[in-house]
């Protein structure tokens, strides 16, 4: 009789090995991981909210007054309140991937103390958002808590990102890529897209989708708050033309190139989603279509602003294993 063999303890061990005794292709990995959850949790907490599924769990940190765990509520539907309490469950995954981030930098040799210190934003980053998430329920998800507790997502986002971008990466200093007036000109962008984002959410303050029947909303017109986030979109898309010119003309990296182009892409992939959800009324399914196009273009423009530049690599990781900026 032929005996199955059970990978797991293997992949425990080799993930133990990532974490204790790490590469500089693990912590890039790492990183890579700590993108995608963070991305992941930003997008579940919009369907949480999308749902009606705020007050799932009406008390912080526990989910009902009497327990840490879903129990029967006269108020709340079982379905919401699984809802609600899974997304706090994905709290403890994000957390793992923090801290494996953190020790992994720690426990690199030779240490990089810029890695470290922008590891540590990763566990630190998951409190904040933690600690936030009760202020969130205990205010009844009034819309200023429920933005600034998107904002941290798209902060821990970036953070995860620069982790990603530097362990790829030496310590030598910073080669420019392409003219200095347009690595400015990407941080214009971005500056553009972070406004672009901030309005977004405004938008969703006032708009129909508050999470709960018995949170407030934005008393702001809906159709002038929308015309604003529109107005902003024709500015990064411009912002990202001109972005694309100046790194076509100047004979710019094929990298470089890439990534623009990938960004103008999603912006219109992106724009395309919030001119149907408006015309349909704003479906719950495309406004989470919507905040996923959000996160992936914030990614996309960090990527943009990360591959205009370069440092020497890093010289103890193969070239097989190595893994650079441009490959997210």
């Amino acid at each position: 009789m032929s005996r199955t063999h059970d990978p797991s303890p293997n992949i425990v061990a080799r993930l133990h090995r990532s974490v204790w005794s790490p590469t500089p292709a693990d912590v890039h990995r790492w990183a890579f991981a700590a993108i995608v959850v963070n991305t992941l949790i930003t997008v579940t907490g919009a369907a949480v909210r999308l749902t009606g599924s705020g007050l799932g769990c009406p008390t912080w940190p526990k989910c009902t007054p009497d327990s840490f765990i879903p129990a029967p509520h006269d108020e709340h539907a079982p379905i919401n309140m699984a809802i609600e309490f899974g997304n706090r469950l994905l709290t403890f995954l994000v957390l793992a991937v923090a801290v494996a981030c953190f020790v992994a930098a720690l426990r690199l040799t030779p240490r990089r103390d810029s890695l470290v210190k922008i590891a540590a934003l990763q566990p630190l980053g998951v409190v904040a958002q933690a600690v936030w998430g009760g202020v969130v329920v205990l205010m009844v998800l009034h819309p200023v808590t429920v933005g600034v507790h998107f904002l941290l997502s798209i902060g821990m986002i970036a953070a995860s990102y620069a982790l990603y971008a530097r362990s790829g990466e030496g310590d030598a200093p910073v080669h420019l890529l392409v003219h200095r007036h347009i690595r400015t000109l990407s941080f214009v962008l971005t500056a553009a897209v972070f406004v672009l984002i901030v309005l977004g959410v405004v938008v969703t303050g006032t708009g129909p989708h508050s999470g709960d029947k018995l949170a407030t909303r934005f008393q702001f017109d809906i159709e002038t708050v929308t015309r604003l986030h529109a107005d902003a979109v024709w500015v990064v898309l411009g912002l990202t033309f001109a972005l694309l010119f100046a790194v076509h003309i100047t004979g710019g990296p094929t990298l470089v190139r890439r990534a623009v182009l990938t960004l103008l892409a999603i912006e219109l992939a992106q724009a395309l989603i919030g001119a149907v959800q408006y015309w349909l009324a704003v479906p719950a399914v495309l406004v989470g279509l919507h905040v996923l196009g959000s996160a992936l273009t914030w990614i996309a423009t960090l990527r943009v602003v990360f591959v205009m530049r370069d440092r020497d690599p890093i010289g103890t990781v193969p070239d097989a294993d190595r893994l650079r900026p441009a490959s997210v």
